[in-house]
């Protein structure tokens, strides 16, 4: 199986898919368990909901599913938000807390070596070499990750989470005005709510290359999915009206931004 998929453009803005894909090798797939196979934690529909907003915008999407291995965790394991209740580089549970393998059938520490070795790390090649590609082009990347959850998962936070959850790990991994514009749009949208630096904070992909002072930008878009899904439950199917209304405020933080780069060239 391909392990990414990459479409080259020309613009400063690189849209990253890490929790799209829905691939599991056979030899995996045996092991996961009824609900596993459920793959509930997929970012559902993602790329296809950012299709063709930003005209030349490169976009780097792993295809395997983040129960393979999760593309947006430290491939050393360290917990992205210490103290709280999260999944790790190879989940051995789904965001309810419920297992997803069969019984004595989680990856041990040389089966995440090598799924870190033939998925993890191809990936984040791929990712950065369009970085260091755009970089060279414009003197700035902006990377701008995509990612949604289910709006209600007591596991993992209280309540319901916001429509927009921007992150940027507290102003660190991108230029203020970047933050801004986002954040701007996302304010005005009517009918949503959004918050900057909530629960989610960026994960380790937006906290790994967001380095502004160099002229690598990052900054992570987290949707509830009740933005865009009929239904947070199987068969998780794409809501067209919803989307298409959603679609307007995220393709206006993607122009905006595309056009800060011109002022962040180095």
């Amino acid at each position: 199986m391909a392990v990414f998929e990459v479409k080259q453009g020309t613009s400063p803005v690189i849209l990253g898919f890490p929790h799209t894909g829905t691939e599991v090798p056979a030899d995996i797939w045996e092991r996961l368990n009824d609900n596993g196979k459920i793959l509930a934690d997929t970012d559902w529909h993602i790329h296809h909901l950012y299709d063709d907003l930003l005209s030349d915008a490169t976009t780097v999407r792993a295809t395997f599913h983040r129960y393979v291995i999760d593309a947006n965790r430290d491939p050393a394991g360290v917990s992205l938000y210490p103290g709280q209740s999260t999944t790790g580089l190879v989940p051995e549970t789904d965001f309810d807390g419920k297992a997803i393998w069969e019984d004595g059938q989680a990856p041990d520490e040389a089966a995440i070596a090598t799924r870190l070795r033939n998925f993890h790390a191809p990936y984040h090649a791929a990712l950065a070499a369009e970085i260091e590609r755009v970089r060279a082009i414009h003197g700035v990347a902006i990377l701008y990750d995509c990612h949604s959850i289910r709006s209600h998962i007591p596991f993992l936070f209280e309540g319901k989470l916001p429509d927009f959850n921007i992150g940027t790990d507290m102003g660190k991994t991108c230029d203020g005005a970047i933050e801004q514009a986002t954040l701007t749009v996302v304010e005005a949208a009517e009918g949503y709510d959004s918050v900057l630096n909530g629960r989610f904070k960026g994960g380790w992909t937006t906290r790994h290359y967001g380095r502004p002072e160099v002229g690598v930008h990052a900054i992570q878009m987290e949707l509830a999915q009740s933005t865009h899904l009929q239904t947070e439950a199987p068969p998780f199917a794409y809501d067209t009206a919803k989307a298409d209304r959603l679609r307007v405020h995220l393709k206006n933080i993607l122009v905006r931004i595309e056009q800060i780069a011109t002022g962040l060239k180095r």
